[in-house]
């Protein structure tokens, strides 16, 4: 590493007088995984329970020919 950052590298960590610190649960909150799409889970088992009953109903039915 350089020695660019040599002059601010040991400051002390700043802390706001004027805004209070986050709570570790609500930063943690911040982080948690999250579904971009709402739905998507419910419409991706819907799909493929379909597909799974189409697949078996083609499969009876090249049993028969």
């Amino acid at each position: 590493m350089t020695d660019e950052y040599d002059d601010i590298i040991n400051l002390p960590h700043h802390v706001s007088q004027r805004h209070p610190q986050m709570s570790m649960m609500a930063r943690a909150a911040q982080f948690a995984p999250f579904a971009a799409v709402s739905g998507h889970s419910d419409a991706a088992h819907e799909v493929e329970q379909t597909h799974t009953v189409e697949d078996e109903l083609l499969f009876e039915d090249e049993e028969y020919i």
